[in-house]
This record gives C-alpha cells, sequence and structure tokens, in this order.
C-alpha cells in the first residue's frame, strides 16, 4: 500500500475550452466549480495537490499553481509542468472537467500500483483515459523530449512508457463523463448523477 504522503494530485485546468466557449474549470454543477470537485476526489489520497494553469484565477482554491512549462502544448506539456513542480513518485492526473469523479475510482489507480507501470490508466466505456490516470515522476524525461521534438500527442507519449489500464465496472462508467460542451454540461445536470 502506497503511503498517501508519496502521492501528489495534480488538476489540469489550462486548456483552451475552445467547444465549450468558457474556461470549464470554473463551470458551475450544483453551484460548485468543476475544479472543486477533482480536489475534492482528490483530497482524501494525496498529501498535495498541484492546479496546473496560467490563470491566476485559480488561486482562490489556497492551493499550489504552476504555470504551463511550454505554452499551448496541451496536456502533454501540463503533465510535465505538475511533474516538475511535484516531489512524489506517484502523481494522479486529472483533467478538469470530468466532475462526477469519485475518489473511489482514483483509489483504484492507486491499488494497482506495481513495479513496472509508469502509466496506470482508467478504461472506462473501452477507451483509455490518461487523464484520469497515475504517472510515476520518472515519465518526466519521455514526455520532455517529445515536447522538444514538438510531439503534443497525449497517446503518442504514452505508447512511449510502460502503461496498463484499470478497466472500470459498467456501473462505474458515468463518473469518467467529461464535459465539453453545454450539451454535455446540460444531460449530466438532468441525469441527476450527482
Amino acid at each position: 500500500m502506497v503511503d498517501k504522503k508519496n502521492i501528489t494530485g495534480i488538476i489540469l485546468a489550462g486548456g483552451k475550452s475552445s467547444r465549450m466557449g468558457t474556461d470549464k474549470g470554473f463551470l458551475l454543477l450544483n453551484d460548485k466549480p468543476f475544479v472543486q470537485y477533482s480536489i475534492d476526489a482528490l483530497q482524501p489520497l494525496v498529501s498535495e495537490i498541484i492546479i496546473v494553469s496560467d490563470d491566476s484565477k485559480y488561486d482562490i482554491f489556497g492551493l499550489k499553481r504552476v504555470d504551463d512549462i511550454t505554452k499551448n502544448a496541451g496536456p502533454v506539456a501540463g503533465i510535465c509542468s505538475g511533474l516538475e513542480a511535484s516531489f512524489s513518485e506517484y502523481n494522479i492526473i486529472l483533467s478538469c472537467d470530468v466532475p462526477l469523479i469519485t475518489s473511489k475510482i482514483l483509489q483504484k489507480l492507486i491499488d494497482a500500483i506495481d513495479d513496472t507501470s509508469e502509466i496506470i490508466q482508467v478504461e472506462s466505456k473501452g477507451k483509455t483515459m490518461p487523464l484520469i490516470a497515475l504517472y510515476k515522476k520518472q515519465i518526466i524525461n519521455t514526455f520532455k523530449t517529445l515536447l522538444q521534438e514538438d510531439e503534443r500527442r497525449l497517446r503518442v507519449a504514452i505508447m512511449n512508457c510502460i502503461s496498463k489500464n484499470i478497466v472500470l465496472e459498467k456501473k462505474q462508467e458515468f463518473s469518467t463523463m467529461n464535459v465539453n460542451t453545454q450539451t454535455e454540461l446540460k444531460a449530466i445536470e438532468n441525469a441527476n448523477y450527482y
């Protein structure tokens, strides 16, 4: 069992949110900002939470915030930025647009830690979810090298590491729903998932 002292939570809140038209981290569900759902799910499992965003508005959450080391380079850069600021060997990476995520799902990633896997990601509805995943700090050099080569696709970066997937049960799949559009936000509100 890995001690939470060795685990950091990293929330990626630096996306452009072009489909939503507004910063997704501050979208409200039940009067609570999306990013707060990520914080609440991580809090019981980690020793520190880092928010990766160039937007100082995130400072209101009272957590450590770091800027993206490479601007407009997507999640590969965001993950690098978070890992660079982390003191832990194990890091749970979470995007800020999965408001239904639970500590129980994230605990599955911790329970799956082994000696060889560098990345452990959730698999939901047959799709891997690299932004609901546990990353070992050691992958930072691989990711940095890819960024220097202008490779920004997260799937490619993961293929360069040793990864494994944790397949969710059908009844848990809703908690990984990510919200990219107003329609998806309405669907969550109407479904009363939370």
